[in-house]
This record gives C-alpha cells, sequence and structure tokens, in this order.
C-alpha cells in the first residue's frame, strides 16, 4: 500500500518538477530515515521548487529560509519580545517551527547562525529565552549550497557538514527535460497545484518498515570494509589516493550508509538490500565525509572521484546469497 503512495507522490511531483528524478528520490530517503540532506549545484536548478512540491505532496508545513551575511540566530529560531499591552514577554516563534525547512545557501551566513540551525538539527529543539521547545516530527533541514561565486561566503566546518545525512550534487537538466521546463514555465497559465497524497502517520510507518529491511552481515562487512578503505587506503591498495586524503569519514558514514541502502531497497519494493543499492548510494552518503588535502585540489582531484575508485577496488563477499 504504501508502495503505491510513494509512487503517487513521485508522480505528483512530477506534475510540476521536470527531470529531478535523482533529487526527489535523494529527499524521500532523507524523510523516510529522518536524515537532513545537503544539496548543492548553480541557482536555477529547481531546488526550492521541489522542495516545496514535496511538501504540499506529503502534507508538510515548509519555511524557505534565505541566508544572508546579515541574518542572526534569533531569525532562525525566534525570540523574547516585550508585549506592551500585558507588560510581559512572550516568545515569538521563527522559521524552523516547521516540518520542513529549506536553508538556501547556508554557506551566506556567519557561524553563530549556522551553529543554530545544526543544534536544531542534532537536537530536534531550540531554547528561547530559558524555555526549551521541541520541534515538530518529522523534521528535515534541506540545505543548499552554490558552488560558484564564493566571495563573502561561511564554509560549513567539516564536523558540521558530517551531520547531514548526504550531501547531493545537482546537476543541469537534459536537453529534453530543459525543452519540458521551457514550455511549462513559459506558460503563464501553468497550474502547480499538487494533491496530498501521504500524512505523517504514513510517514512513520514507512519509517518503521525500512528499519525491518534485512542487510545481511557480508554487507555489514562491506560497508565497514568502505569506510576504512577511507582511512587507511594504503591497506586496500589506494596507494594513489592516500597522498590526496587528509582524513577518513566518521562513524556517521557507516550508520548513514546501512539506513540509505535500506531506504533505497524499500523504494524498489524488497525487504532486503543488494550490494548495488549500497553502491547507488554510497557517493551521495560519503563525498562531504572525505576531506582532502591541498594536493588532491592542485590535482584536480574530488571526494567523488575518491569514491568512485574505492567502488571499483573494495570487494564484495560474493558468497552471501539475498532472498
Amino acid at each position: 500500500m504504501h508502495q503505491e503512495k510513494i509512487q503517487e507522490v513521485i508522480q505528483e511531483v512530477a506534475k510540476v518538477v521536470v527531470g529531478q528524478e535523482r533529487m526527489v528520490n535523494r529527499l524521500l530517503i532523507g524523510l523516510f530515515t529522518n536524515g537532513h540532506i545537503l544539496l548543492e549545484g548553480v541557482p536555477g536548478l529547481a531546488k526550492t521548487l521541489t522542495v516545496n512540491t514535496l511538501a504540499k505532496v506529503l502534507h508538510l508545513d515548509f519555511n524557505r529560509i534565505q541566508f544572508t551575511p546579515d541574518l542572526l540566530p534569533a531569525d532562525l529560531v525566534g525570540t523574547m519580545i516585550y508585549n506592551q499591552q500585558k507588560a510581559d514577554f512572550e516568545v515569538k516563534k521563527g522559521p524552523i517551527f516547521s516540518n520542513l525547512i529549506l536553508a538556501d545557501e547556508v554557506n551566506r551566513s556567519p557561524a553563530k547562525v549556522q551553529s543554530a540551525l545544526l543544534e536544531a538539527m542534532q537536537e530536534k529543539q531550540v531554547t528561547i529565552g530559558e524555555t526549551t521547545y521541541q520541534l515538530d516530527r518529522p523534521f528535515l533541514v534541506l540545505a543548499t549550497q552554490n558552488p560558484v561565486d564564493q566571495e563573502g561566503t561561511y564554509p560549513l566546518p567539516e564536523a558540521q557538514v558530517d551531520r547531514f545525512m548526504m550531501k547531493v550534487h545537482i546537476d543541469y537538466p537534459s536537453k529534453t527535460a530543459e525543452m519540458e521546463v521551457m514550455r511549462r514555465m513559459a506558460n503563464m497559465q501553468f497550474n502547480s497545484e499538487v494533491n496530498a497524497i501521504l500524512s505523517k502517520q504514513d510517514i512513520f510507518e514507512i519509517r518503521d518498515q525500512i528499519n525491518a529491511v534485512k542487510i545481511a552481515e557480508p554487507l555489514e562487512h562491506y560497508i565497514i570494509e568502505l569506510v576504512f578503505a577511507t582511512r587507511f587506503p594504503d591497506q586496500y591498495g589506494l596507494k594513489e589516493e592516500k597522498k590526496y586524503i587528509q582524513f577518513g569519514v566518521s562513524p556517521r558514514a557507516s550508520i548513514n550508509l546501512n539506513l540509505a541502502s535500506k531506504a533505497i531497497a524499500f523504494l524498489d519494493g524488497r525487504d532486503y538490500v543488494l550490494p548495488e543499492d549500497i553502491k547507488e548510494i554510497a557517493e551521495d552518503v560519503l563525498n562531504h565525509r572525505i576531506i582532502l588535502n591541498y594536493e588532491a585540489e592542485a590535482d584536480g582531484i574530488d571526494t567523488r572521484d575518491i569514491v568512485r575508485i574505492l567502488m571499483e577496488k573494495v570487494p564484495i563477499n560474493k558468497s552471501v546469497t539475498f532472498n
């Protein structure tokens, strides 16, 4: 039943958004596994439109926050204001009190604002004055970064980027998709209304079903081997790559790789994980957690290149059966 509803969600989003099936897939994985997502792509690739449309289809509250250099933590979480009629202070909650938060260009704001957002992501609560408020569930942050025009930005520290389950790179659409986008958006009478398909209760039930997806022990070992290959590359025959890697991935990588591969299997209609599920999602889970040195930058090597080499060189135990 839920599988059919998920397909309906994808179809509803496709009524408005063209050619971003991979982004929609990753957003659903984040929602269904309680993981926040960092989206990176040039402007105009429908990141905001996709998240907004998905929120409507999932019947969730949505807020978009444009991060700017003059933004303050109180603009995000809220503050105490003085009510003259009551002669007392009262709480004015900020836009963080929503189910889906689009943190647009999160690297445009200073560290204090980024840290307020990341604290809310981690703790699922915020403190205003002396009172702590729980955020509504589900709570998912989708932050965007613009890979160009980096002047005057405040890059997220590596330890904070690690709190995002995935970093998803958004590419330009194909010629066919862009033709469809142009035709739709050039029509001023285009109807962007969509139907709500899933409820909050449905989302919580889907989370339980994904939690029940089986992952065989050899595949658990495969995830651990991938993670350790980033930390000790020379032990895995990655002698050339070792000179580029400054730090390997954290334990959050193995946790999120396990969760995300289960979600991939579930969305594919299976209750067990295949090696292909891990390989499909590995780049998005690992790419922002590998820290490269200046030599890698000089040689034009990025973290996605390293992950692809890991996929080729770290073996899977072929003796396992999947049924």
